[in-house]
């Protein structure tokens, strides 16, 4: 195949699984896989690249489209829209070239059975050029922000002080991070073989912030499989927020440790390498398929632990009785913490999922907490920015139960310094240090 039929390709399956993203609800994992299985590997960055930017700036690409489109296109020529924010994404947003980005996205309409608008994708992208690559006004909403009012809204009442801050940072392309396996190494000694893998300086390669021990941020992305020792579990791929929660809830101690909504695995794997000789740990999770990926996970990290599909609010099938010491309850979210990461999220998610989710939220939490011995500790993490998801969760329970009061244990100071304390746990913000957005909050049990 030619560059030119390739190049396009590449445009007319991002197009279509942008598509997909916006007018089906379609996740753009699930999106991408279809498109990537008639793309050469060697062809899929650059799929990513334009599906996670047009995704990620869609409001003010689909503004600058409008403006320069005489009539909205139809209904059933949605694509050729997604195709359009795609091209502009090129010309305004990245290094290619403007000949390549008109060119190649223009004969994507033909391979998606446009041949009719090849011309007015054509026209579009020139005129775009032509009138100096404007940008809509701001508008202080969507456009401005590249997230939906209803978000935005949130945020100002949840943030006031904060809220450009997230949105800006959920507009940033995500860093790379990485959990060094202490069992097997130091993450200084890991950099060392970075830095030897790479030919290049250490310091040149990532940084390791202060307070967290094993995490690495990658200067630059690496291909997972090209990770030295990624198969023989020295190293995986997590967040550094979210690396703070396995320290925290084992500080002390462990015992029985319950993970609850355990996958894929990353918190699992991490409790067990930081686990000590008395700690057994139990992970739980609802869907079987996402069940597979923990014990995958743990054969890679060679390490073990009692792995069930269960649901945690229904106990009888599958509690043994015996009271947990720690749990974990790494509760389903709405993930706008992560919104960098996952930019379908602005499009896939609505007022009333987040409803739908705290209900789910309290529930488990009321479920699991009767599992928990008087005296231990149970962590509930979301990575959500959204108080409905976090503080007011946590203030309902506390407010239904006379037996829980805030652990007085808390992570180091240098962890904590990243966090905002809220009034009722801990808030990491989406691009603190190239941090995700995570929430926490350590809660004791106590004589009633």
């Amino acid at each position: 195949m030619s560059n030119s039929k390739k190049g396009a390709r590449i445009r007319a399956a991002a197009a279509e699984a942008v598509d997909a993203v916006v007018t089906s609800g379609r996740s753009l994992d699930a999106a991408i896989a279809v498109a990537e299985n008639n793309l050469a590997p060697a062809d899929r960055p650059l799929l990513r690249v334009l599906c996670y930017g047009s995704l990620r700036f869609h409001w003010r690409l689909a503004a600058q489209v409008a403006n320069l489109l005489a009539r909205p296109l139809k209904k059933r020529d949605s694509v050729i829209d997604a195709l359009l924010r795609i091209g502009i994404f090129q010309l305004g947003d990245t290094r290619i070239s403007d000949h390549a980005a008109v060119s190649l996205t223009a004969e994507a309409a033909r391979m998606l059975r446009r041949p009719k608008l090849v011309p007015l994708v054509n026209a579009v992208l020139r005129n775009f050029l032509r009138s100096d690559k404007p940008s809509p006004q701001d508008d202080g909403g969507e456009t401005q922000f590249n997230h939906p009012s209803w978000f935005i809204e949130s945020l100002r009442k949840d943030w006031p002080d904060q809220w450009q801050h997230i949105l800006q940072a959920n507009n940033q392309r995500a860093p790379m991070w990485l959990r060094v396996n202490r069992r097997h190494m130091s993450a200084d000694q890991y950099l060392e073989i970075l830095a030897t893998a790479r030919g290049v300086d250490k310091t040149k390669i990532g940084t390791v912030p202060e307070g967290f021990a094993q995490a690495i941020c990658l200067a630059h992305p690496w291909a997972v499989d090209d990770l030295p020792g990624f198969r023989e579990g020295d190293v995986s791929v997590q967040d550094g927020a979210a690396q703070i929660a396995a320290p925290w809830l084992l500080t002390g101690g462990g015992g029985r440790v319950l993970d609850a909504c355990a996958a894929p695995g990353g918190k699992t794997g991490h409790l067990l390498e930081l686990a000590g000789p008395e700690v057994t740990l139990t992970a739980i999770d609802s869907d079987p398929v996402r069940v597979d990926m923990i014990n995958e996970n743990l054969a890679r990290l060679r390490l073990g632990a009692t792995v069930l599909t269960a649901d945690a609010c229904r106990q009888d099938d599958w509690w043994d009785g015996e009271l947990f010491d720690r749990i974990l309850l790494d509760a389903p979210c709405s993930a706008s913490g992560v919104i960098r990461r996952h930019p379908d999220i602005k499009h896939l998610r609505r007022v009333g999922d987040v409803d739908a989710l705290a209900r789910a939220q309290l529930g488990l939490l009321e479920a699991l907490w009767s599992l928990l011995v008087v005296g231990g500790r149970l962590l509930y993490v979301t990575c959500s920015v959204l108080s409905q998801e976090n503080d007011a969760i946590v203030a309902r329970f506390k407010a239904r139960h006379a037996d829980v009061s805030e652990a007085a244990v808390l992570p180091n100071n240098n962890i904590r310094d990243l966090m905002v304390a809220t009034s009722q746990g801990f808030q990491v913000l989406p691009g603190t240090h190239e941090l995700d957005g995570f929430y926490f909050a350590c809660l004791e049990k106590i004589p009633d």
